[in-house]
């Protein structure tokens, strides 16, 4: 009965529009109050989930992305990417995924990407004779590359939801190819696309201005080098790097490409600060949510539900797959790798399934929920940069949506794509 009051009262509050934060947080409540535990215990968990030290990377990296976004890095990463792929087939569509990969390297963020990236491409997209839905759909998947690439502040809230015994260092790297995967997969898609539909290329500029254009874009790209090898090197830890983060931020922005003012510096400071009292919120909240999940014994029901079910771990990862990818187009992100990790993580493991591989599964599995109608976050971005309906993008987006699937098809079953970068560091 305490999971008909907790998921009953979640799922009532989230269909009438409540914020997710407060679906977790009187939910969280009401169960307390009818188990006749002490109120006091939600708060306690959720002061508990927000005080953990390895949470301070996140609002830093956070405002570092901020720094970039308004201090004219993306429109260099832009630059750059035009100048290696832009003769291929479609362009300006590859150049935007390129963009997505490079931007996500120094944000972190899908929303960031598909805001700083998407605001650039989709209207030269459109203004070259691109469709519009087409502009969209590749900046709304491709966005989510930015997920599985160090600084991923959602790969750090997966380690603290996991108990925080995953090596942070570990999960950045096993992003990396997966990452990678899913960018080839999306160019494939997107080549195909342009093709039916008759869509130009760039021409190359040369060697000599894609080297001006490296040189421009490299002081951007250096903070990638510096917050992976500095985590996996032991030299500093994510913590530390989000602060070295921003400080290099602050210095590019204002030092080398001048392009930050300080009303800019204090408009990020401010939307940095909203963006963190946001997901801090929906942190603590799962906390508690996520807390009663474990004291109701949930995690060992699903583990002996699915044991009935099948003893196959093939079976198995695929249910976990479906389950989480009909979660993610009803539910965000953050509140998502809180709640399931804590139920779906012990299942993985029974079945064999390395913690650092199930994170990287489950980042790129809630990433694709954020593309998808009718709570995806990023697709909403999207759709506002283009301007254009979420019917008119979702109608033609089933190609990117093939290739993300068939990644992380890929990244389910082939173990090895997430786990032999780490394994080069041990």
């Amino acid at each position: 009965m305490e999971l008909y009051v907790l998921f009953g009262t979640f799922v009532f509050l989230l269909l009438i529009g409540t914020p997710v934060a407060f679906c977790l947080g009187v939910s969280s409540f009401a169960t307390v109050i009818y188990m006749g535990l002490p109120p006091v215990v939600v708060f306690q968990r959720l002061n508990s989930g927000v005080s953990v030290f390895a949470l301070m990377a996140i609002p830093f990296f956070i405002f570092a992305g901020d720094l970039m976004v308004r201090g004219d890095i993306a429109r260099r990463l832009v630059g750059l990417a035009g100048a290696l792929v832009g003769h291929l087939r479609g362009g300006l569509g590859q150049v935007n995924i390129i963009a997505s990969v490079m931007f996500g390297g120094v944000s972190g963020s899908a929303a960031a990407d598909a805001s700083a990236v998407g605001g650039l491409m989709v209207p030269q997209m459109k203004e070259r004779g691109y469709g519009a839905d087409y502009a969209v759909n590749i900046t709304v998947v491709s966005s989510i590359i930015a997920l599985m690439l160090p600084p991923s502040h959602n790969m750090i809230i997966y380690s603290i939801a996991a108990g925080g015994k995953i090596s942070i260092a570990d999960l950045f790297t096993a992003g990396i190819i997966p990452g990678l995967l899913l960018a080839l997969s999306l160019m494939v898609a997107a080549w195909f696309v342009a093709r039916k539909r008759g869509y130009p290329t760039e021409a190359f500029p040369g060697w000599a201005m894609l080297g001006t254009l490296f040189f421009s874009a490299a002081p951007g790209l250096v903070l990638v080098g510096i917050i992976f090898f500095g985590v996996r090197s032991g030299v500093f830890t994510a913590s530390e790097s989000s602060n070295i983060a921003v400080v290099y931020a602050a210095l590019v922005t204002f030092f080398v490409y001048r392009t930050m003012s300080f009303h800019d510096f204090i408009e990020a400071t401010f939307a940095a600060v909203r963006t963190t009292a946001m997901v801090l919120m929906v942190i603590g909240c799962a906390a508690a949510f996520g807390w009663l999940l474990a004291y109701t014994k949930v995690p060992t029901t699903m583990v002996m539900a699915l044991q009935n079910v099948s003893d196959n771990p093939i079976i198995i990862l695929l249910l976990l797959n479906v389950v989480l990818l009909v979660l993610g187009t009803f539910m965000d992100m953050s509140p998502l790798i809180v709640i399931t990790t804590p139920i779906f993580l012990p299942v993985a493991m029974a079945f064999g399934v390395d913690p650092v591989h199930f994170g990287v599964i489950l980042i790129l599995n809630l990433g694709i929920g954020l593309c998808t109608p009718p709570v995806g976050a990023v697709l909403f971005v999207g759709c506002a940069v283009g301007r254009i309906s979420i019917w008119d993008a979702v109608r033609t987006i089933w190609p990117f949506y093939g290739a993300a699937f068939a990644t992380l098809m890929l990244v389910t079953y082939i173990p090895g794509l997430s786990l032999w970068l780490p394994s080069l560091f041990h």
